[in-house]
């Protein structure tokens, strides 16, 4: 009976296999924590991302979309108090100069006993206590022989210009969240919205980690999509509308396919909670190297971020009520935050499936890297080749279409088994005395012969 790490490792191995995922800079031996989304993922990653959009911003008229610079001016950094709380907390093995997270350290030493420990929050002092106390081991060289715990700044710094003094330091993003806050006030200027509306974007974010792996769950750079949701809170209880936000967050992730079982809300404690927030919980995802970790977070920021930001920079970043001019005041904002790299992730362990014939990704159709595959039976055969091609550049119009003429019809079937596509279609010698098809269903295996001329609108039918 195969185990959840042992899952884990196949999910992996599959990932580099299939062109999902390759280890950053492979060929000099790679970079910790970094990874590059190949062919296969880079096609479920815009499936995912594109599909967020149009759930979070197409389809509503209350939110506005943004793409703001990774690189800000510092005083951004400053205002929102990440220079000075963006931190974590690390230790060093004086055997070996291992660096790791001291709460990762514990947390992953209690997993191993089968005592489950959550220690955020702690203080670098309290971390080191545990350490010691509990006598945790060096996982790298085995030895007990710590540094004392202590904080770390998460962001990346660069430097701006041809020299590098402090005047020209600066960072790339931590969060996305400071270019929806920054501009806010030339939403203002030129949309004039409404209370409540929000500020969307998608992006990469960059965290100075030390992680222990894991894949793509946490790494240096990452992609997530959010919103900065703005409102009125004398008009608008801000439980209520945290409520409604959970309920619409935990609503997107069934929508992705991800089943209710492998769902749950965690509340932060005070001393977890970021030093933005009033408020926040998130929507873990039971993923097979861990159990239940964070896939989105909800917050209640506050006023904090426009009020810091409209007193460090000197603008005014007052909403007007457009029914008493002489009203001016911050709203306070709702972020809900979605972690991509995390949702593919656990769309990749929601829809892995073995059994001892294949191995197949039942990924919904909308987030498959291809909808459909083609295939001419032979590949020598030049009339099969040459039909298959037409039916490819038809479905093309409509679908994602993969074209595989490589090898048997079974070492195809499986390959696109193992990428997720949902149907295959074959031209074979009956096709141009029939003219008919035989499509070939990824989750049972199936196959039916369909007409050329309703495959299509047959395709269309069966995609999730």
């Amino acid at each position: 009976m195969s185990t959840s790490a042992d899952k884990f490792t196949q999910i992996v191995a599959l990932a580099k296999r299939r062109a999902f995922v390759f280890p950053g800079s492979e060929i000099y031996g790679g970079l910790a924590n970094t990874y590059d989304f190949g062919p296969m993922g880079v096609e479920m990653l815009r499936n995912i991302q594109n599909y967020w959009w149009n759930y979070f911003v197409t389809k509503r008229s209350d939110i506005f979309g943004l793409d703001t610079s990774i690189i800000m001016s510092p005083k951004v950094w400053e205002a929102s108090g990440h220079t000075a709380s963006f931190t974590d907390v690390l230790i060093d093995c004086k055997a070996c100069h291992t660096r790791i997270r001291a709460d990762h350290l514990i947390e992953n030493h209690a997993t191993k006993k089968s005592k489950p420990h959550r220690v955020e929050g702690l203080s670098a002092e309290e971390l080191s206590q545990i350490i010691n106390q509990e006598n945790i081991p060096c996982p790298t060289c085995g030895q007990i022989d710590w540094t004392d715990a202590r904080q770390f700044n998460l962001l990346f710094k660069t430097q701006i210009g041809i020299l590098p003094d402090k005047k020209s330091t600066a960072y790339l993003r931590g969060e996305i969240a400071q270019g929806m806050f920054t501009n806010f006030k030339n939403i203002l200027n030129t949309l004039s919205p409404k209370l409540p509306f929000g500020l969307a974007q998608q992006g990469k974010a960059f965290r100075n980690e030390i992680t222990l792996g894991n894949f793509i769950f946490r790494t240096l750079e990452f992609n997530l999509s959010e919103f900065e949701y703005f409102f009125d809170p004398e008009t608008q209880d801000w439980r209520q509308l945290f409520d409604t936000w959970k309920q619409e967050t935990y609503q997107f992730a069934l929508s992705l396919g991800l089943s209710a079982k492998n769902l749950r809300w965690r509340i932060h404690t005070d001393d977890e909670r970021s030093h933005y927030s009033k408020r926040t919980e998130d929507l873990d995802f039971n993923y097979p190297f861990g159990g239940f970790k964070e896939m989105f977070g909800l917050a209640y920021r506050t006023d904090f971020d426009l009020k810091n930001h409209m007193e460090k920079s000197g603008q005014d970043m007052r909403y007007i009520d457009p029914h008493n001019s002489s009203r001016r005041f911050i709203p306070h904002v709702i972020e809900p935050t979605f972690g991509i790299n995390r949702i593919f992730l656990a769309l990749l362990a929601e829809s892995f499936h073995q059994t001892k014939d294949r191995t197949y990704l039942k990924l919904p159709s909308r987030f498959a890297p291809y909808t459909v595959a083609v295939f001419p039976l032979l590949a020598n055969k030049p009339q099969l080749v040459s039909q298959a091609e037409t039916v490819r550049d038809q479905l093309s119009q409509t679908f994602s279409v993969a074209w595989d003429a490589r090898g048997n019809i079974g070492k195809r079937y499986a390959a696109q088994d193992e990428i997720g596509t949902p149907f295959c279609v074959t031209i074979d010698f009956d096709t141009q005395k029939t003219q008919d098809v035989t499509v070939r269903f990824r989750d049972t295996a199936q196959q039916q012969r369909v007409s050329l001329d309703k495959l299509s609108a047959f395709l269309s039918q069966k995609i999730t």
